[in-house]
């Protein structure tokens, strides 16, 4: 029988009944990842077998879209353009192309992990820390992204609901279930372990890519809020999908984004927004193999919520 949609009060409980709070000491900012151990990297080594890299990530674009109408920012700071055509004048024997780009990482576009510096529950984020640790003067001076400096790298496990399901993406406003995580276990013949980073393919950026881009209004698939306890039971390090996290239009009245607030805030679990796993999904299928050697590297960027990032798999 499927898995019930829990109530808000249901929701509400995990905040302290999947709380990790205290688990790897009071002053811990790291969370779930501690979860990745040297030997669980180690292990997750073992997986590569071919040498083949897939990048999990989307391109960083410029232009305003339907969904992105406040796009990253790019420009050229020097360029080539005088030199190209002759022009010597400036005299500059070392002449350099650069750039300055500036974004709103957090969002729907740009492929992220967030720190636990990035969302709050009653005044707090992870572990208690007091949501003004993080000041509009300051920036994360608790939880930043500095927390992840030694990156994740574990084993990947990818989750692809469209195939489980046997559709071409799952519809906006529907969430994730975990029977859909647990029927790809038995389907794919792997089982979810601590440590590991969850990968969950919902279909929703190949549909942008079939039908263009919508307005946000429009809604957005997740996981729902039900995964929550199968996330904490299993101990995954790290979780992300191919969308923003969070099952739009909201499904509670209160817990608008349960991924992220009980995820990050009771559970310390990074997460990974906006990944691209379209080429990771083919190569699974081509080789009918669902783990691979995984590694995300965040930025170390000073009292951030975050970082732009690029994870690379290996089989």
């Amino acid at each position: 029988m499927p898995a019930a949609i829990p109530t808000e009060e249901e929701v509400l409980g995990y905040f302290s009944k999947l709380s990790n709070w205290g688990r790897w000491g009071e002053d811990d900012e790291l969370g779930t990842p501690n979860l990745i151990t040297p030997e669980k990297t180690k292990r997750s080594m073992g997986l590569v077998q071919e040498g083949v890299t897939v990048s999990l990530a989307r391109d960083i674009m410029w232009d305003a879209t339907a969904d992105v109408p406040n796009p990253p920012v790019h420009f050229m700071v020097e360029s080539g353009e005088g030199w190209a055509s002759g022009d010597k004048v400036s005299g500059r024997p070392n002449a350099a192309a650069t750039d300055y780009i500036g974004m709103i990482f957090h969002g729907y576009a740009v492929t992220h992990v967030d720190s636990l510096a990035h969302f709050f529950w009653e005044g707090k984020t992870y572990n208690g820390k007091p949501a003004h640790m993080v000041s509009t003067n300051l920036g994360a001076t608790v939880c930043s992204v500095t927390a992840a400096r030694k990156g994740f790298i574990s084993r990947g496990v990818l989750v692809d609901v469209p195939m489980i399901r046997g559709v071409d993406w799952l519809e906006r406003g529907e969430g994730v279930m975990p029977e859909d995580i647990l029927a790809a276990e038995e389907r794919c013949g792997f089982k979810i372990e601590e440590g590991d980073i969850l990968l969950i393919r919902t279909g929703q950026l190949h549909r942008r890519g079939v039908e263009g881009p919508v307005d946000r209004s429009a809604g957005s698939t997740a996981c729902q809020a039900a995964c929550l306890p199968l996330f904490h039971e299993r101990g995954i390090a790290v979780m992300g999908s191919d969308t923003g996290n969070d099952v739009s239009p909201a499904q509670y009245q209160r817990v608008m984004q349960p991924i992220h607030q009980v995820g990050i805030t009771a559970m310390g679990l990074w997460i990974l927004d906006n990944a691209n796993l379209e080429d990771v999904a083919e190569a699974c299928r081509e080789r009918n193999r669902w783990e691979f050697f995984v590694s995300i590297g965040p930025l170390r960027m000073h009292n951030t919520t975050g970082s732009p990032v690029n994870p690379i798999a290996v089989f």
